[in-house]
């Protein structure tokens, strides 16, 4: 018996066998891009969460797991947000091989943001993975190497994506209905 969809629920863009299946064959490129190498996996709270567990589960190498938190704050004068580190990584990433895990990239100013900040930090190699890519939205061209996703340009909610931190936890993602 399968669960009520929320009534907020416009439709369902992957479902959760469409998301398993996906995140599978991200899984598999980077294994064989990292093989016979050790990988530290970088989420950023809250929203990779569970996309970064599904993940690493996938993986069949090596694999070392930190988060980091960041706080953005709108400057509506040039429409882009200040972003800043509010819980930093417990350990260094100096001289590892680092993926940094988003749930979801939109305008590419908080990757940027991350992936500078990150590299400033003597890795011997970075390279991003996201859930979902919103490209119709990048203002800030950055380098995605691994994506599960392309979306249209609508509020999802699912698979580590929330709405007011509801939502995180369904197995799927999908369209909310425009609030009136």
């Amino acid at each position: 018996m399968s669960k009520p969809l929320p009534p907020c629920i416009e439709r369902i863009l992957f479902t959760e066998e469409q998301v398993q299946e996906r995140v599978r064959e991200v899984a598999a490129s980077i294994s064989e891009k990292y093989r016979g190498r050790e990988l530290k996996l970088i989420g950023v709270l809250k929203g990779s969460v569970f996309f970064l567990t599904a993940l690493a589960r996938e993986l069949d190498i090596p694999v070392k797991i930190d988060f980091l938190a960041i706080s953005s704050f709108s400057n509506r004068a040039s429409g882009s947000g200040v972003v800043r580190i509010s819980k930093d990584l417990d350990e260094s990433i100096e001289g590892e091989d680092v993926l940094l895990v988003e749930d979801i990239v939109d305008t590419g100013f908080t990757a940027r943001y991350l992936l500078q900040t990150l590299a400033s930090r003597g890795p011997n190699s970075l390279s991003l993975c996201t859930l979902l890519d919103r490209t119709t939205r990048r203002i800030v061209q950055i380098p995605v190497e691994f994506r599960c996703f392309e979306i249209p340009d609508r509020f999802v909610i699912g698979c580590g994506l929330d709405y007011k931190q509801l939502y995180r936890n369904l197995g799927f993602l999908a369209v909310m209905k425009p609030e009136r």
